[in-house]
């Protein structure tokens, strides 16, 4: 493969335009399915040439988040219903986190020596942008069902109408900026890290208030 495919290939790898056309079908998908965890349907691993699956994967889990933390706001949650959503949502911002930095992973990977270490350094990364395009889905999603509602009181209508607007123009700004950002990566002027989050609370050998636990017990 000559350098000019090269450059083709990781040209059409990342499209802002594909990745909001998936998110927005898959939220969708789910919505309608009666799938418990949308993060277990998707494959566990994605073959190398196949980064939109990774992104979808990477969705799934931002939306099981999404509402597992809807269960925690019910009216009438018991204290276990608490505490059962607690430890899913902890395990599955892990994930959402982990799979962020696995589609910067792979987009390293597959950049290898063409990025370029003098170019300027962008502190948010691909994975980072493709998270919040992610809620930012699902924000557009829900908005839209509160519009249809029929039960909704004086002003709803009008309030999430503008809402909706403001989503729409984010969401256009985000995926501008993420395509931007590819092109500058590809063209040498930018470059960008994997930064790992290294979050604590779900390592109990860094956690006071579980290893703390097991020496009083």
């Amino acid at each position: 493969m000559t350098e000019r495919n090269d450059k083709t290939s990781l040209a059409s790898l990342l499209s802002a335009g594909r990745i909001v056309l998936m998110q927005d079908e898959a939220t969708a998908l789910w919505h309608q399915e009666t799938v418990e965890n949308p993060v277990e349907a998707q494959p566990a691993t994605c073959p190398a040439e196949d980064f939109l699956a990774l992104v979808r994967r990477q969705h799934a889990s931002n939306f099981l988040l999404w509402h597992t933390e809807d269960e925690a706001r019910r009216p009438g949650a018991t204290n276990a219903d608490l505490a059962r959503v607690k430890r899913t949502i902890d395990s599955t911002n892990q994930l959402r986190n982990d799979l962020a930095e696995q589609c910067d992973q792979f987009l390293l990977d597959q950049l290898g020596e063409q990025l370029r270490e003098a170019a300027e350094l962008h502190s948010e990364t691909p994975g980072m942008m493709m998270d919040r395009l992610s809620i930012l889905a699902l924000r557009i999603f829900h908005t839209k069902e509160e519009i249809k509602r029929t039960d909704a009181p004086p002003g709803h209508w009008e309030r999430n109408q503008q809402r909706l607007e403001i989503l729409r123009i984010q969401r256009t700004d985000l995926s501008h900026c993420l395509d931007r950002l590819w092109q500058q990566i590809l063209a040498g002027e930018r470059r960008f890290k994997l930064y790992r989050q290294l979050k604590m609370y779900n390592d109990p050998t860094l956690n006071p208030s579980v290893y703390g636990a097991k020496k009083q017990g």
